[in-house]
């Protein structure tokens, strides 16, 4: 699938214009409270701390909070997320 085809799945995600080569909306695209980059690889993928950091930057300047979706063979799908997000979406949920 498509990184447009994998951004119209998550309900209510905003496709970035250039797929966040503009100067103003940075990643691929807008879900929620989230910046979101797409990834799509075959078998694996790794995160490393400047591929991470550079989605962080783009977050920043979107002044949201960032995140990985990751596709790995067209079937699984996996959102990477700092803890502190994770942490702070549970307390909001059992607030």
């Amino acid at each position: 699938m498509s990184e447009r085809g994998e951004i119209s799945r998550l309900n209510g995600a905003k496709a970035t214009k250039n797929s966040g080569r503009g100067r103003i909306q940075k990643g691929d695209a807008f879900y929620d409270r989230f910046t979101v980059d797409v990834k799509e690889y075959a078998n694996s993928y790794s995160i490393s701390r400047d591929n991470w950091s550079k989605i962080c930057t783009d977050a920043v300047k979107n002044r949201t909070d960032p995140m990985l979706l990751l596709v790995l063979g067209g079937q699984t799908r996996l959102a990477v997320i700092e803890l502190a997000v994770l942490e702070e979406l549970l307390e909001d949920k059992d607030g």
